[in-house]
């Protein structure tokens, strides 16, 4: 079970810093992510999106290591990783639900709260 859901978080944590970068690209996606101020990101935004989609990169291979399709010769906290990567998508999906954008709120809630539980239900076991 725990192959499955991990399959699943790191599809949408890829897919997410995906989209990271091609607004960090200059793709007109903005309205959706940082408030949707932007249509077009500035360039100070796009540094900012280049470093969330490493983030999101970095916090799916945690999930590769703790679901087992990496082996980890060192001994790291894997599960610390998971509980802390959850807790910041429980606080992102309220984040994203405040957000003056109306596509924020249609497209990022409800993709980081699929990501919540899926990591949650991961720490928990």
């Amino acid at each position: 079970m725990i192959e499955i859901l991990t399959i699943m978080i790191v599809t949408i944590l890829i897919a997410v810093a995906l989209f990271q970068f091609l607004l960090a690209l200059g793709l007109p996606f903005g309205e959706a992510a940082m408030g949707g101020y932007f249509r077009v990101l500035p360039w100070y935004l796009r540094v900012v999106s280049t470093v969330n989609g490493l983030i999101l990169l970095l916090m799916a291979v945690v999930f590769l290591m703790y679901g087992g399709f990496i082996s980890v010769e060192a001994n790291l906290p894997l599960l610390w990783f998971v509980w802390g990567i959850a807790i910041f998508m429980g606080l992102n999906t309220v984040a994203n639900a405040f957000s003056k954008s109306k596509k924020e709120k249609m497209i990022m809630t409800p993709v980081s709260a699929i990501a919540f539980i899926l990591c949650l239900s991961v720490a928990l076991m």
